[in-house]
């Protein structure tokens, strides 16, 4: 059996916001302590990692480790309506294969989709070796990317042991966001060798809109001309992206 309820569904749309940004199609490992996720775009450019446990949600019941996929397109657009004053009620129902969606609040709506076929790509969990970490408030990267997509299509992120630049170039002009080291919004700051990279603002304008309704805090890790790290600050669990970098 697979029951899972939250008392503000807002949490869970968000959620599926965030993951429907890269993939259409999900499938969720589900245990007794938590529900995983771990895949990439079908370019294979970015790269989601999500776990959610148990402890996040206002009841929680799993008697078994279980695979579910989903549409996830199609499950947002069940929840496009959902409010802060619902609770959403997610069930699966075994015999028939479908996944039972409930939403209450001053009256009750029921949602069924199917359950599909499991998706059999096992996605590893990235080695990567980064050399800059800056934890910064998730409003002041969502205004860099919107800022730098005023002007270009991608976004420089260049780190020194002082200062952690955000900027764009294009024939429109230019624009950059600069954060000292002791500036209000960064929350940490460690540089073990500077480092610049380029990254398309197509992904990460997306994968920062989305993400941000669900964490006040992101963490950017990053190397030269390698993958950037967002890690978003969830309190039970962790979501995490992946974005591989534009070559000059």
């Amino acid at each position: 059996m697979f029951k899972i309820k939250l008392l503000n569904a807002k949490k869970l749309k968000d959620i599926i916001s965030a993951i429907s940004i890269l993939v259409d199609e999900a499938s969720f490992d589900i245990t007794p302590s938590d529900i995983k996720l771990r895949a990439m775009d079908p370019s294979h450019i970015a790269m989601v990692d999500f776990v959610w446990e148990k402890e996040a949600f206002d009841e929680f019941i799993c008697e078994a480790e279980t695979k579910l996929c989903i549409n996830i397109s199609e499950l947002l657009k069940l929840l496009k309506r959902v409010s802060e004053t619902e609770t959403a009620e997610l069930t699966l129902d075994e015999k028939t294969g479908r996944l039972e969606i409930t939403l209450q609040g001053e009256y009750i709506r029921k949602f069924s989709m199917p359950i599909l076929e499991t998706v059999s790509e096992e996605v590893p969990s990235p080695k990567i070796t980064f050399l800059a970490a800056v934890e910064i408030e998730t409003a002041c990267l969502k205004n860099a990317t919107d800022d730098a997509g005023s002007v270009s299509d991608h976004i420089i992120f260049e780190i020194t042991g002082e200062k952690f630049s955000m900027k764009a170039a294009g024939d429109l002009g230019s624009v950059a966001t600069e954060l000292n080291k002791d500036s209000k919004v960064v929350l940490e700051f460690k540089v073990e060798k500077e480092s610049r990279a380029i990254y398309s603002l197509s992904y990460l304008s997306e994968i920062v809109k989305a993400a941000s309704s669900t964490a006040d805090t992101v963490k950017v890790e990053f190397s030269t001309d390698l993958p950037v790290k967002l890690s978003f600050g969830l309190t039970q669990g962790h979501l995490i992206y992946y974005l591989a970098p534009r070559i000059e």
